[in-house]
């Protein structure tokens, strides 16, 4: 009967992470010293010329509780006008003959439909008004 020897070694079953330890000391001792070594890069961002065109201020388009269209030029006064949306089509091209990116902003009773504020948008950008807002009243703290 041949008896088997078992050899002093046993598995482990534990890693052993005390070089992993040291490793992660060295490498932070390393980031540490040169860190402050290393030059930010710099950017160097595009000039541009400055346009000799002023901004153009926004034709705004009010509409009332009842529903009327009331426009107001303020390039030319601050006096609103009651218009049909024929009118205020009209009034919107003559001004985007002089200037393409002739920008339009709504205003809007609170108390107004959202279905009317969403027709009054789309008509204007179906009739090629490129710049359309809304505007809203901030808020008082």
């Amino acid at each position: 009967m041949l008896i088997e020897q078992r050899s002093g070694r046993r598995l482990m079953n534990q890693i052993n992470v005390v070089p992993y330890i040291d490793v992660m000391l060295v490498l932070l001792v390393i980031f540490m010293i040169t860190a402050p070594l290393i030059n930010p890069g710099q950017i160097e961002l595009p000039s541009v010329g400055k346009t000799s065109d002023p901004p153009v201020l926004p034709m705004e388009v009010s509409i009332r509780t009842d529903g009327s269209l009331w426009l107001r030029d303020r390039a030319r006064s601050m006096q609103e006008q009651r218009v049909s949306r024929n009118q205020l089509l009209a009034a919107i091209r003559q001004k985007q003959k002089q200037n393409r990116e002739q920008a339009v902003v709504i205003s809007a009773d609170k108390d107004v439909r959202y279905e009317s504020v969403l027709e009054v948008m789309d008509m204007l950008q179906q009739n090629q008004v490129r710049k359309v807002g809304l505007l809203a009243k901030p808020r008082s703290p």
